[in-house]
């Protein structure tokens, strides 16, 4: 009997198999969890630049030039984010500052609904020299539930990338 345990100590047939088995579905997690998390923060560079992109339209009156101005800030949206963010999950909302204040846009906070989403207040890109706060939300789901409540801190599967931007629009005049 002993012969036969110490043959069985002795070999090391399957060895590499059992280390493997070991560490690499933790590897493999591992990986996908990087992976998911360059696309989180990939997402969020890309709402924020798309935000900044759609701003400059407003700010130098493009937009309030336009036929539309609704249809020419989403597509100036659409047209930015990657193919990381769909166009369809984007909430914004564009409205005037009160009293024409920057110190005011403290009070204008984002409010959400029970499922996460902003309550829209409306689009209005203003007037020439007027202050706007332009406020844009993606909610990103994550692939990966464990690490979506990682990031959240346990709330959720998903968290809300946002891009809040308050510009003062350019002192335009148009047709004349």
């Amino acid at each position: 009997m002993l012969k036969t345990f110490k043959r069985w100590y002795i070999n090391d047939n399957g060895v590499a198999a059992i280390e493997f088995a070991l560490v690499g579905l933790p590897f493999i997690i591992m990986m996908v969890g990087m992976i998911e998390v360059c696309l989180f923060f990939s997402s969020a560079v890309s709402l924020e630049g798309a935000a900044s992109d759609a701003a400059r339209m407003i700010r130098t009156g493009q937009v309030q030039a336009s036929g539309n101005p609704v249809q020419v800030f989403e597509d100036e949206l659409c047209q930015q984010v990657s193919g990381l963010i769909t166009c369809a999950g984007l909430q914004y909302q564009v409205i005037p500052i009160a009293n024409n204040q920057f110190t005011n846009a403290q009070a204008m906070a984002p409010q959400f609904d029970a499922q996460g989403n902003l309550l829209n207040q409306g689009f209005n890109p203003g007037q020439s020299s007027q202050d706007v706060l332009i406020r844009i939300v993606y909610p990103y789901v994550f692939l990966t539930p464990f690490l979506g409540r990682i990031m959240t801190g346990g709330a959720a599967e998903q968290a809300v990338l946002m891009s809040t931007i308050v510009i003062k629009n350019e002192p335009y005049t148009f047709g004349g």
